[in-house]
């Protein structure tokens, strides 16, 4: 190569490499980056919608603790009231179902289990019930007969009992005790008892000595998450349907690796394939009533996924989006072509918020095509 050539090669590869990384994923460190947002109409109309007067004594209202939003992998938003802060870890509830979802996801890429394998080869008091299978568990199709009633109905509520009085020393065994309802994977039926014995299955899946401190081992720490809490019932299970805290930005880390399909930087620290099963519609649900305007389920997270029989759950919000959500409205909403994770945590009690609502207002604040086609 003659040596202008040469040199105009080296100089142009030199100013390739010094530039910024635009068009580089950006991951979080040690803490998140954050890119400034301007004020604008339509930052104060979701504030407005979030953030409206707060009043303790009612509980009535939207009532958000927590709103942050993850844009190419920076905080773009964050805005906290009430009691949390940036630093509190906040009762995620039915949050920890989709995170002991992503922690089973490890050990899937490790080979420890298959869809198809019995409860009963990791967890034997479920030998009563050989034909229901870890994906049944997933689905929230095991036919159990399982009561998912809270403040509404207590006295009949498998999950108030599970929780908090009869079943709660060893909450696996007490959701192993119930008989069949249906036969496993034919119907959906939403139950925090299948997420628990998913959460004792893993135990038979790693060993119990790895198991204390798997879901740190396993997602918590490759992420750099550093504020999880996990309670366990009395026999050491962890409570995978309801008591995990987390920071907001711990949680919005969960986001961002579902966001970008299992992997974390150049690890792939959970099987695409796993992530692909999670955000699949549960292929046997139907649609009633009682669920009409309720998510698709999915693999223990919530999809908007449109299937035959049912309107779209948020309809201004893109096919593609999915979420873990949670009592008392609690959720992580991951739009995945917008590199979008939402995280909000709350203390709503009355039914007002909408999920569409916040995910319309969010993709109007922060989402470049929705701006421009609302400008025009």
């Amino acid at each position: 190569m003659p040596a202008p050539a040469f040199r105009r090669l080296s100089l142009a590869l030199g100013l390739l490499c010094s530039l910024p990384p635009a068009f580089a994923e950006t991951w979080p460190a040690a803490d998140w980056a954050v890119a400034p947002v301007p004020a604008s109409p339509a930052v104060a109309a979701l504030e407005a919608y979030a953030f409206p007067q707060r009043d303790d004594d009612s509980r009535k209202g939207v009532r958000t603790d927590a709103l942050l939003v993850i844009r190419d992998g920076q905080i773009i938003y964050e805005r906290y009231a009430g009691p949390t802060k940036a630093s509190t870890p906040h009762l995620a509830w039915s949050v920890s179902k989709s995170l002991m979802a992503t922690t089973l996801g490890v050990a899937y890429g490790k080979g420890l289990f298959r869809l198809d394998d019995p409860v009963a080869k990791f967890y034997p008091p479920m030998s009563q019930h050989a034909d229901i299978k870890i994906g049944h568990l997933l689905n929230w199709a095991s036919g159990l007969d399982w009561q998912e009633g809270y403040e509404y109905a207590p006295v009949k509520s498998s999950v108030v009992a599970m929780l908090y009085t009869r079943g709660r020393t060893d909450m696996a065994a007490f959701t192993a005790s119930f008989g069949q309802a249906a036969t496993p994977g034919t119907r959906f039926l939403y139950s925090s008892g299948d997420a628990n014995l998913l959460s004792a299955a893993l135990r038979g899946m790693v060993g119990t000595e790895a198991y204390k401190n798997y879901p740190w081992t396993a997602l918590f720490e490759p992420l750099g998450i550093t504020s999880a809490v996990w309670e366990t019932d009395a026999a050491g299970t962890f409570v995978g349907s309801s008591y995990a805290y987390l920071t907001a930005r711990d949680l919005a880390r969960v986001g961002l690796l579902m966001e970008r399909d299992g992997r974390w930087g150049e690890q792939q620290l959970v099987p695409k394939a796993w992530v692909d099963f999670n955000r699949t519609p549960f292929a046997n649900y139907q649609p009633s009533k009682e669920t009409e305007g309720d998510a698709i389920p999915g693999g223990q997270w919530w999809l908007n996924a449109p299937i035959a029989g049912a309107a779209k759950p948020w309809p201004d919000a893109p096919d593609e989006t999915f979420a873990a959500l949670g009592h008392w409205g609690q959720a992580l909403y991951v739009l995945p072509k917008e590199n979008l994770v939402i995280v909000r945590y709350a203390d709503d009690r009355d039914h007002s918020y909408s999920h569409d609502e916040l995910l319309k207002l969010a993709q109007a604040a922060f989402v470049p095509a929705v701006q421009n086609r609302e400008a025009k």
